[in-house]
């Protein structure tokens, strides 16, 4: 029996499609995987009469589907984002395959909305989505040949999780407790926040020197509170770590500006 109450968490989340036949392929993919919910950043083109003639009843997906003008807006709700790639990058990123991650997606699609995120056809997704997500997707290809539509690696992904929530059952007896203060996950919007705050405070303690390029060291701990798995407490409390840090700063010191390296005017 599937698990109905995971898979309409699940949003499907489209950043700049570039071509309506891709975007209609993906929504017939969704009537067939049980997906309902999908998100369109900026899509170069969207004609809900051509979607309907390739993606046949599927008007219900197409009525819903929400219009935004920025990522940041589009993954504002979602507790967890699983990227795609057809590579890994050379930045160190949590990489996992769509096997490994349908399990947990649809676990934490219990607690909030979870998105999978898929970048325009020609070059996928850019550093600035792929830092918006907690892991990256990349399916295994023949080397010679690996390039992947992008309805093709939808399908794939939505295959898994389509799997997984089939498999889901009753809560898990083997289940840690959580602390009594434990709240729910952070959103994308807290995690933002948080990561905001954190690197004003970095720049006003000027952390950012030689070798240390702000790009490089927000990547890291991207990645690395990714993996801690942070509440909406804990990602409020390092927030309120980062702000207080400015701001003890700039009494001290006085302001330290907006200047990439800090130092005011």
């Amino acid at each position: 029996m599937t698990d109905r109450t995971a898979l309409d968490n699940v949003v499907v989340v489209l950043d700049h499609p570039q071509n309506l036949v891709n975007v209609a392929a993906i929504i017939r993919a969704m009537k067939n995987m049980g997906l309902s919910r999908l998100r369109c950043v900026n899509p170069v083109e969207w004609d809900e009469w051509r979607i309907e003639g390739i993606a046949h009843r599927s008007q219900d997906i197409v009525k819903s589907t929400g219009m935004f003008g920025s990522l940041k807006e589009a993954l504002a709700d979602c507790v967890w984002v699983v990227g795609t790639s057809a590579r890994s990058r050379t930045a160190n990123r949590n990489y996992t395959r769509p096997a490994e991650v349908a399990p947990e997606l649809v676990a934490r699609a219990a607690e909030g909305p979870v998105a999978i995120l898929f970048g325009r056809e020609d070059r996928g997704l850019d550093n600035d989505a792929l830092d918006r997500c907690d892991e990256i997707a990349v399916i295994p290809t023949d080397p010679d040949y690996s390039s992947l539509n992008l309805a093709q690696a939808f399908l794939i992904l939505a295959y898994e999780v389509f799997g997984a929530a089939a498999e889901t059952g009753a809560a898990d007896p083997d289940a840690l407790p959580r602390g009594r203060r434990a709240t729910q996950p952070a959103s994308r919007q807290d995690m933002e926040q948080m990561f905001d705050a954190l690197e004003a405070s970095l720049h006003s303690i000027r952390f950012f020197k030689g070798t240390r390029r702000p790009e490089s060291v927000m990547r890291t701990l991207r990645t690395v509170l990714a993996r801690a798995d942070l509440d909406q407490r804990e990602s409020r409390l390092l927030a309120a770590l980062g702000f207080e840090t400015r701001q003890f700063i700039e009494r001290e010191m006085g302001d330290v500006g907006d200047r990439p390296d800090g130092s005011g005017a």
